[in-house]
């Protein structure tokens, strides 16, 4: 995993979205709604529960965001998709 992908901090910000700022110095946006959708097996499962959702933390020794029971994500997918707030 490359360290400058790695999320320094997060931030819920309702739904299925977070603002992520990043070791490189990016702050964006994601929204994670559509790959909530569908099959998405027993770890993402109880993420579609914005309440749930809403207590998501960052790992400092993963460098990623993670949920109470396990789930995480890839900071350098999050890195991509993260979108520059207006």
């Amino acid at each position: 995993m490359t360290p400058e992908y790695h999320v320094s901090s997060v931030a819920y910000l309702g739904g299925h979205c977070l603002r992520l700022a990043f070791a490189d110095g990016l702050v964006g946006d994601v929204d994670l709604t559509a790959k909530l959708q569908g099959d998405v097996g027993p770890v993402f499962e109880p993420l579609r529960d914005e309440a749930f959702f809403a207590q998501v933390v960052v790992d400092k020794e993963l460098g990623t965001v993670v949920w109470p029971n396990g789930a995480d994500l890839a900071p350098e997918v999050l890195h991509e998709q993260a979108v520059t707030p207006a």
